[in-house]
């Protein structure tokens, strides 16, 4: 079972920042492509950023350039830098290891609230 651990989630003002982390095993982070999705109640779970072990980077088009995706590989690794948040931003965010169809792994969620 691979684990994948998110953190940095919780309540910010529109306008704020936030820094998602999610740890994942060394064995995967060295080969996967590392990403973040989002699933806001009622919506279909959506693609917010991905990284490719080399490098390679996409965004949606709804967080370009307010949002960074990058990845520590000494840590084993993968940030979400979330800058200029909006409400429509809330939603669970989360990770995602992908090498196949067959081995696509998913972390626990972490909640991301924008609100005054």
């Amino acid at each position: 079972q691979v684990q994948l651990v998110e953190s940095g989630g919780g309540l910010v003002q529109p306008g704020g920042s936030l820094r998602l982390s999610c740890l994942a095993p060394g064995s995967i982070f060295s080969v996967y492509t590392m990403g973040w999705y989002r699933q806001a109640p009622g919506k279909q779970r959506e693609l917010v950023a991905a990284v490719t072990n080399g490098g390679g980077i996409n965004y949606a088009d709804f967080v370009k350039g307010r949002f960074t995706i990058s990845r520590d590989n000494a840590k084993n690794t993968v940030y979400l830098q979330m800058n200029s948040l909006k409400p429509e931003d809330t939603a669970v965010y989360y990770c995602n290891a992908w090498l196949t169809a067959r081995h696509n792994y998913w972390g626990q969620g972490t909640q991301v609230t924008v609100s005054s």
